[in-house]
């Protein structure tokens, strides 16, 4: 139930909005220091061009509140986290491929595998992920975005909307015609150009570090 006065009051688009941002910032230093801690350097794990941000991490957190949010018992939310987070890695992996041409993982060599896209070792990540999520994260987070102020929040939320919107849009664009120049095709239209003058390979290839070209 909706409290009046409240920002973000149960789970409405503002809330939603909300934890896809910090689930897509969180996810993305978490996968830096997971780098730096296997390989001892830093590096970039964004997802977009602009920003450290992840939106994978932010769509995962937004998967588990809406499907999970109604299951109380631990090990339910265990299995269907996996079920869910397994999904959703293959079908990030899949989409990525078919759209951009790259991947940013390969879980070939692990058992238990699905096509390389996902695995039984990162399932069972995702599982005990949400647990965490559902059990402490979205508790925690879901208080303390109510405590924003109505005004601030209002408007802080149509600035990010229309900042992820525009990100988003740039950064899809740009990978696109990446893809493109991959295959020898050269610019055709202003747009193009404009894309190819400020979004080379070399940009984004520093930006998208641990995306792999296919095939």
């Amino acid at each position: 139930m909706e409290k009046e006065n409240v920002f973000a009051s149960g789970i409405c688009f503002k809330k939603i909005f909300w934890l896809f941002m910090l689930g897509s910032l969180a996810g993305c230093y978490m996968e830096v220091i997971n780098h730096f801690i296997k390989s001892g350097d830093i590096v970039s794990r964004s997802g977009l061009i602009y920003g450290p941000l992840n939106p994978v991490y932010g769509f995962g957190i937004i998967l588990f509140v809406l499907c999970l949010d109604k299951v109380k018992n631990p090990i339910l939310i265990f299995i269907y986290g996996m079920l869910l987070g397994g999904a959703f890695e293959y079908g990030c992996s899949l989409f990525q491929e078919k759209v951009f041409g790259t991947i940013s993982w390969d879980y070939s060599h692990q058992m238990f595998n699905i096509g390389g896209r996902t695995s039984l070792k990162y399932m069972i990540i995702w599982g005990v992920l949400a647990i965490l999520i559902m059990k402490f994260l979205y508790p925690f987070l879901s208080r303390l975005i109510e405590k924003i102020p109505m005004g601030f929040g209002n408007i802080m939320t149509v600035l990010l909307v229309t900042f992820m919107t525009f990100n988003a849009t740039i950064s899809t664009c740009a990978c696109l015609r990446q893809a493109e120049r991959a295959q020898g095709l050269t610019a055709s239209n202003k747009i193009e150009v404009f894309l190819d003058k400020h979004y080379p390979d070399e940009r984004l290839n520093t930006i998208f570090e641990n995306n792999m070209k296919v095939g």
